[in-house]
């Protein structure tokens, strides 16, 4: 009888993401180390390294590729203002930061507890463009273009609103880490989007 072939296994690049992304939860980023990653991945440190610059860098690619994809979503809505409703897109924005926040925080806190190493790790971050403010200054972008096509109020603070609504998933993903249970990330979008637009859109500026 012929063998079935053994299945194949996924490129290396998939298989270091994917241990990374599991390690980085479970252990946190601070004590995640390319060793590690390499040797969950079924190969080498140097095999690592031919994929990815730093450990860094590894973070920055398990953020945008294994996690809710925040960011795609971001750049889509600012390059596209003005599709769908405003409450739809907010309320899309509101579930993905959700749910990003959810699965980031638990990576990245660890790093809090070492002074020196968030400090490196934080220039790092700097040096490729990337950091934790990212988000804000994207979903800034989308919000000033809205106030651009008059579907925000011309006197409405674009910063502040993006930083009121991330803030907010962010806070939710902190403040339940520990509880039982934490607000669905749907239900928590829709009321979280419907409050912010109530205070930005243009119905509001004549309340």
């Amino acid at each position: 009888m012929q063998q079935k072939p053994a299945p194949q296994q996924p490129p290396a690049r998939v298989r270091i993401l994917d241990a990374a992304h599991e390690l980085m939860l479970t252990l946190g980023l601070a004590r995640t180390t390319t060793k590690e990653i390499a040797r969950a991945a079924g190969c080498s440190e140097a095999a690592l390294y031919k994929h990815f610059a730093s450990k860094e860098e590894l973070f920055i690619r398990v953020l945008h590729e294994r996690l809710p994809r925040l960011t795609p979503l971001l750049r889509s809505l600012a390059a596209e203002p003005g599709r769908r409703t405003l409450e739809e897109n907010l309320t899309e924005i509101a579930h993905q930061a959700a749910l990003f926040y959810d699965q980031s925080f638990p990576i990245a806190a660890s790093l809090y507890a070492e002074t020196q190493l968030k400090r490196r790790h934080d220039e790092a971050m700097r040096e490729m463009g990337s950091g934790a403010h990212m988000p804000i200054e994207e979903l800034t972008a989308y919000l000033r273009a809205e106030r651009e096509l008059g579907r925000i109020a011309p006197d409405a603070d674009p910063f502040a609103a993006a930083s009121l609504l991330l803030g907010a998933c962010a806070q939710r993903a902190f403040a339940y880490d520990s509880a039982d249970t934490r607000p669905a990330a749907d239900e928590f979008a829709v009321r979280l989007a419907r409050t912010l637009l109530a205070g930005i859109s243009v119905a509001a500026e004549h309340a």
